[in-house]
């Protein structure tokens, strides 16, 4: 919004100028939504306490986590709050690859409050029904198909994907692109959700990635350095940039709270948005199969979930102590820090590895 009012007036004054550069608009946006997350946190987490709304712990779960009960949740709230307000001010707000990232990012905020109202609010124990969750969550990546279908930024990258280490090489869906989108959009929500176990683990991930991604956003929206790389050019893809680092930024903001010991959990108010706006940028920025490594975690943390349902349906033994797979680690006398640390540098690991797929073509 800014970029609208500010950057025509940069022969008035020079400063404004500033705004016509999307580096400087995603380093303001990160800084500003890490100001709003430590600004608005204290009174939305008073808020949340006062409300009573705290979260519910299974009794089925680590031991150890039942110190938590009763710690304020949907404090997914803060993370919304700090990435839209920042991205609103700070990108170009009427292009098209903004408004579909803005648009699932609240929509699935909005499945996950709905689901933390009725499992902590109306105390029902599976909150919202999975079906449900998984209708909304498919038609919410079905009308991102749809959209990067028939209104294609680049009409020869209207249905296909890059494929990672090789030069000049894409992968062509045709009309099942549009299920794709879905699947990846539904399949990243969940995998987050399913990330969502440990203090700190799923927002510092994201924010690793979100980082990620702000690069290869900014780099597929730059003609020079999309020809240098050998990637698809995407002229709206750098707005992304500033949505990535308005996330970024929040997640930090977040991570001050949501650091063990907890004060706060973002439930699935922001668990199943994040994993949902990281797959919508991959989508957007036609890097979908980059998600297998930069995201990996989430990857594994779902596979380990389906694993041990199908094995113990089959056989009645399990594979792992406990699933999500970061539960098994606690099990195995991890610390619940020392977990989440790990995970991180191999995340930081994964993200490393990712950006160094755009050289080895």
């Amino acid at each position: 919004m800014l970029y609208y009012l500010l950057a025509p007036l940069k022969d008035d004054f020079i400063l404004f100028n500033l705004f016509r550069y999307i580096t400087f608009r995603a380093a303001s946006a990160a800084l500003l939504a890490l100001l709003i997350s430590l600004i608005i946190g204290p009174p939305i987490i008073r808020r949340l306490r006062e409300l009573q709304i705290g979260e519910e712990i299974r009794a089925d779960g680590p031991k150890t986590h039942l110190s938590k009960q009763g710690t304020p949740s949907m404090g997914g709230i803060i993370l919304l709050i700090s990435t839209l307000l920042p991205t609103l001010l700070l990108a170009k707000v009427g292009e098209t690859f903004v408004w579909l990232v803005l648009f699932v990012t609240v929509a699935t905020a909005g499945i996950g409050l709905l689901d933390d109202y009725l499992k902590i609010v109306k105390k029902y124990p599976k909150g919202l029904i999975g079906r449900y969750k998984l209708i909304g969550q498919v038609t919410i990546g079905l009308i991102v198909g749809l959209v990067v279908y028939y209104l294609p930024a680049v009409e020869s990258a209207r249905s296909s994907t890059t494929l990672p280490f090789f030069k000049n090489m894409e992968l062509e869906f045709g009309i099942f692109y549009i299920g794709i989108v879905a699947f990846v959009i539904t399949a990243m929500s969940n995998g987050s959700n399913l990330s969502d176990g440990l203090d700190g683990l799923l927002i510092g991930l994201s924010g690793i990635a979100a980082l990620s991604f702000a690069g290869i956003a900014y780099v597929t929206g730059r003609v020079d350095f999309s020809d240098y790389l050998n990637i698809i050019y995407l002229p709206e893809a750098g707005e992304l940039t500033v949505f990535c680092a308005a996330l970024f930024g929040a997640s930090l903001g977040f991570l001050w709270y949501n650091a063990y010991p907890a004060q706060v959990f973002m439930g699935d108010t922001g668990a199943l948005s994040l994993g949902a706006a990281l797959g919508t940028v991959a989508v957007l920025v036609k890097k979908e199969l980059l998600l297998l490594l930069i995201c990996a975690i989430f990857v594994i943390e779902s596979l380990s979930v389906i694993i041990q349902v199908a094995y113990f349906k089959r056989t009645g033994k399990r594979v792992f102590r406990m699933a999500p797979i970061h539960h098994h680690f606690e099990l195995m006398g991890w610390a619940e820090p020392k977990v989440v640390i790990r995970f991180w540098i191999v995340g930081i690991v994964l993200a490393l590895l990712t950006l160094t797929t755009f050289k080895i073509r």
